[in-house]
Order: C-alpha cells, then structure tokens, then sequence
C-alpha cells in the first residue's frame, strides 16, 4: 500500500516547538491569547526586530516559523496561504511585504528564519514583572546592526589581550630565533637538545 511521507504534506519547521502552547495570560481568554499572537506576529513582519517577554516570544516565533515557511512553499497563488496570511497580519499591506520581500529574501535559507536573543535586565525594574525574562525577537537579514557579538574582533585595549599578544610575539620571536639558529649551524639543536 502507498502512503504518503508526512514531512511531504506540511512544512517543517527549523525550530524546537513545545508540545502543549504556552499560557498567556489575558483576561480575554483564548481569544485574547490569539489576537496578542496576531499583533506580535504582525509586529515581527512590519518591523523584523521586537522586542518582549520570553513566553510571548518563543510563542510567536513558531507562528512567524509556519507562515513564512509555508509562505516560501506555496508562494501567493495558494488560496489557503493567502487566507492564512490574511487572518495572521492584522495590517494588510504586510501580506505584500511577506511575498515580496521576505520570501524572495529567504529562498535559499536552509535553517530558521528568526533569531532571538536576551535582552538586557532594566534596572530598577517594575517589582511586578522584575522577574520576567526579556528577549529580542527578529527576522535574519533585516536593516538593522547586528545584536551577536561578532566572534572575530577581540579589544584589543583589555588587560588580558595585551598580555597574551605580547607572550604570542615573544614565543614567535624565540621560535623564529631558533629557527635561524638551526639553519646557520645543525650542531646547535642537538646541544640544545642535550642540555634539556
């Protein structure tokens, strides 16, 4: 018998999902739960870097996950895609922004489409949310500066880093030496290999 493979008939997502959705509390219920996941969903889309709590977030971002996913797969000719992102996009000149540019700018995007990242603690904070974890949520390849610190650059005005740079230049300087030594004269290295 034929069946068919189930990661062929849905998109599927380079994140980790959590089995059961999060509570977020509003005092609308369900509704309230869905239309603050609508506003940050569209949020993401309009400017492609918020930032909010950590719950609300990671929530969100799985939404954003789908409807780009999904966005890329059947482009803006699929009736049920362009219902989806009607109903997800509370601002409808964002629907054009999601097939436009997003989706030409993630085509060759193998991983995830957004990135989060914590956010400072503000201090002295509100005693009532003090405990609230804060993230930045944003789309890859959008306008603004990098939040990562870029991995390749050490300051080089640190304690530390100046006193490695000058043990890295002794030790090359000493091996450079011994180099020179050692084409001058073979002798030297087996003398110097005698007294150690």
């Amino acid at each position: 018998m034929n069946q068919a493979e189930v990661t062929k008939l849905m998109s599927q997502l380079k994140i980790a999902i959590k089995p059961r959705h999060r509570n977020l509390k509003t005092p609308l219920g369900p509704e309230g739960r869905i239309d603050k996941l609508r506003q940050t969903v569209t949020a993401l889309i309009k400017y492609e870097r918020i930032e909010l709590f950590y719950n609300r977030a990671d929530e969100a971002r799985g939404y954003t996950e789908r409807l780009i996913s999904d966005a890329l797969r059947y482009g803006d000719s699929h009736k049920p895609m362009m219902e989806m992102a009607d109903y997800w996009l509370l601002e409808k000149q964002l629907v054009h922004k999601l097939f436009k540019v997003l989706v030409p700018r993630f085509e060759s995007t193998n991983g995830a489409v957004t990135k989060m990242f914590n956010a400072p603690r503000v201090y002295p904070a509100d005693p009532k949310r003090a405990y609230f974890k804060r993230v930045v949520l944003e789309l890859k390849g959008n306008p603004y500066p990098t939040i990562s610190p870029d991995s390749s650059y050490r300051n080089k005005n640190l304690i530390h880093n100046v006193l490695l740079d000058a043990a890295m230049k002794d030790y090359y300087a000493e091996k450079e030496r011994q180099q020179q030594l050692l084409e001058k004269d073979p002798t030297v290295n087996s003398v110097e290999e005698s007294k150690q």
